[in-house]
């Protein structure tokens, strides 16, 4: 059987908690334009990690078969 192959832009996007089970990524709107954004916001809301959703975490499985 061949390799399956990751997707890259996923494997940019996502990574495997400690124990493997859940999978953690970035939150949106902290990139740029930032200035506008109080800090409140961006410390509070944005700065931390998140889960992705159980609906969401078998298509993102799918995307990275080695994770």
């Amino acid at each position: 059987m061949p390799k399956l192959k990751t997707r890259k832009a996923a494997a940019k996007r996502f990574t495997a908690t400690g124990s493997g089970k859940k999978i953690f990524r970035r939150k949106a709107y902290k990139n740029h334009m930032l200035y506008h954004k109080s800090s409140e916001q961006k410390r509070r809301r944005l700065s931390h990690i998140a889960l992705v959703h159980e609906s969401d975490e078998k298509e993102v499985r799918l995307m990275l078969p080695y994770l």
